[in-house]
């Protein structure tokens, strides 16, 4: 899942929630609006989440040198997440 199932989620549980005014024997529709509606949400923030996780990392060395002057390094570290533990 990622975003457009998470957002797919959502506008379809405000949907239900919201603007379905038909009845269900068993089931009611506003509830398993907002349920859709909050699991959309989750699924939006957690997939922000582990695309932020899997970002870039960048490190930036100065060096000073003996004759005083400095040199700046930078460093782009492709970062992904540690590998699960069994």
């Amino acid at each position: 899942m990622g975003y457009g199932a998470g957002i797919a989620l959502f506008v379809l549980g405000l949907i239900f929630a919201l603007a379905v005014k038909a009845e269900a024997p068993g089931i009611d529709i506003t509830t398993l609006g907002w349920i859709l509606t909050f699991s959309g949400l989750v699924v939006v923030v957690l997939t922000a989440v582990q695309a932020n996780m899997r970002r870039r990392n960048s490190a930036i060395q100065a060096t000073t040198h003996p004759d005083g002057s400095r040199t700046v390094t930078e460093r782009h570290v492709e970062s992904d997440p540690p590998p699960p533990t069994i």
